[in-house]
């Protein structure tokens, strides 16, 4: 039955709700592509900051079927790994990796949340022909949209902070990124001790789109966002906000902010093709070296993964030094 209401409602229900889009068998590798599924070179990199920050331990939050934790159990079996995620754990996941559908209190850790704030539901709000922003209402069946209540209390004032929408023309929107500032909060004040990076299509106040960002996907397409359950529906992260309330709320103080291309740059993942040489030395290795700089030109890719934003803070340690604007880049491993 079609039903009305607000797109956080709607989006939790379709994707989280009983046969929901993010608790099917299939997972998200069926529908959408993600830079664990890109490239095992991603997991290495993850794996490389852990190290650098002296972290044994990491926690992948929004772990979807545990890719990401294979990966890394494969490059570096000495790591402890965890998974947070309200699927129930995958029947295949090696035993030594822990799972849970909440981020553990008071762990030492790298924690990760790649592409998990963008599923966090959120409202949106559009601005009316009297220039009054108004709460967008959505029929769960059709996607059909009209505008509710005007936006009111902590929701007109986190728009205020960081979404202005006063003055604006009538029909542009915002999504209010509230309710993921306070998931990506309570999962950096988890953190006894280690660093926290949020990685996610995002924007800042110099960039927030006009229209918003709201869209969905099914087996790998852009489609129009309809909270029925049969696909993803996500916006982008104001990044800023994010990092702002994380810090304020923490004690943690500032966040880094990178793309992910200067990330995994810093990282090693560079996109050079191999010396030609090595073609008649070392064919095997030639091969090699190639796949790994065409996967890591799709996760550096400008117009593509390479534009995800990293959101990096310290708990009780400054931010990993490879990952500050004043570090010097990590010559690549056969990456140039």
């Amino acid at each position: 039955m079609n039903t009305w209401s607000t797109w956080r409602d709607a989006t939790h229900r379709a994707l989280y709700g009983t046969g929901g889009f993010y608790l099917r068998p299939e997972g998200p590798a069926g529908h959408f592509r993600t830079s664990v599924h890109a490239s095992p070179l991603f997991a290495g990199a993850l794996a490389k900051l852990a190290r650098e920050a002296g972290l044994d331990t990491v926690v992948d939050v929004g772990a979807g079927r545990g890719e990401l934790l294979v990966a890394l159990l494969r490059i570096d079996p000495a790591l402890r790994l965890h998974g947070v995620d309200v699927a129930a754990r995958p029947e295949a996941l090696p035993p030594s990796i822990g799972w849970t559908a909440s981020v553990p209190p008071g762990v030492s850790a790298l924690l990760v949340a790649n592409e998990w704030l963008d599923n966090v539901p959120v409202d949106v709000a559009e601005v009316d022909a009297e220039g009054v922003a108004r709460i967008v209402e959505v029929e769960s069946g059709s996607g059909h949209e009209r505008l509710g209540a005007a936006v009111s209390g902590a929701d007109a004032a986190w728009l205020e902070r960081w979404w202005p929408l006063r003055g604006a023309a009538p029909g542009t929107r915002a999504e209010i990124g509230a309710p993921r500032d306070a998931a990506w909060t309570a999962a950096v004040a988890s953190l006894a001790h280690g660093v926290a990076v949020a990685i996610d299509y995002g924007h800042d106040r110099a960039s927030r789109p006009p229209r918003g960002t709201l869209t969905g996907y099914r087996q790998g397409r852009a489609v129009a966002p309809v909270p029925d359950g049969t696909c993803d529906v996500t916006s982008h992260v104001a990044v800023d906000a994010l990092a702002a309330a994380a810090g304020e709320a923490t004690g943690v103080g500032a966040a880094v902010h990178l793309s992910q291309r200067e990330a995994l740059h810093a990282l090693g993942v560079r996109a050079a093709r191999p010396r030609y040489d090595l073609a008649r030395t070392d064919p095997r290795g030639y091969l090699a070296a190639l796949r790994d700089a065409g996967e890591a030109g799709e996760l550096t890719a400008r117009g593509g993964l390479g534009d995800f934003r990293w959101v990096v803070h310290g708990v009780g340690m400054p931010p990993p030094e490879i990952l500050t604007p004043a570090a010097p880049r990590a010559a690549g491993s056969g990456l140039g």
